[in-house]
């Protein structure tokens, strides 16, 4: 790592966020990386799917760098195609976790070769963005780093949802307290000072 190196920084803030996304789906079961745990549908192997298209479309034809692959957004955004809405938000059956998890690492090996190739001011165009189209790679980078930390903290609560696992990444949970007994307590205080605060402003 090199100090002050804003290209260096950006990388390695957006690879934190890959792997602590794609890591909570580690010990999961087929149906648990891929049932729906709110109402809007959010799952763990749809982010992980989402956040693919996410990398090539910012980092391909933006930028002048074809990926070769065919993405769910590639459809949604043609007038003419049948395309389910959120048709990358989830994982059909037929869709197993190896090819999603390929998908992804193939995304980020094309994202990593078009963020060493170019320098921070390239200018690429991003045509959903309509007349403000126009970006930097630098910017880019921050717009799809921070979108993959918000979506790992969707995974982060989907994840506790499902089976109660908490954390950052492997051997480092960031969560301070202690036991499950000791989170149920801490939970029932919360409540109570919720209650509390609605009746007296409720």
């Amino acid at each position: 790592m090199k100090l002050d190196d804003p290209k260096d920084d950006l990388h390695r803030y957006l690879n934190n966020a890959r792997e602590a996304v794609v890591w909570k789906l580690d010990g999961l079961s087929e149906y648990d990386i891929r049932r729906p745990m709110t109402l809007t549908g959010t799952n763990l192997l749809g982010l992980v799917k989402h956040l693919a298209c996410v990398e090539f479309g910012y980092f391909g034809p933006v930028f002048g760098r074809p990926h070769g692959e065919s993405l769910p957004w590639d459809e949604d955004m043609d007038a003419d195609a049948d395309v389910e809405p959120n048709v990358d938000m989830w994982a059909t059956a037929d869709e197993s976790r190896e090819e999603i998890l390929g998908l992804y690492r193939r995304a980020w090996a094309h994202t990593d070769a078009t963020i060493e190739a170019l320098p921070l001011d390239t200018v690429g165009y991003v045509p959903w963005w309509g007349d403000k189209g126009a970006a930097t790679l630098q910017r880019l980078m921050l717009h799809v780093t921070a979108e993959t930390h918000r979506h790992a903290g969707h995974a982060d609560i989907v994840r506790e949802l499902i089976d109660g696992k908490t954390g950052m990444r492997e051997g480092a949970d960031n969560m301070y307290g202690g036991d499950e007994a000791w989170f149920r307590e801490y939970r029932g205080r919360l409540e109570e000072a919720a209650k509390e605060a609605q009746a007296k402003r409720g």
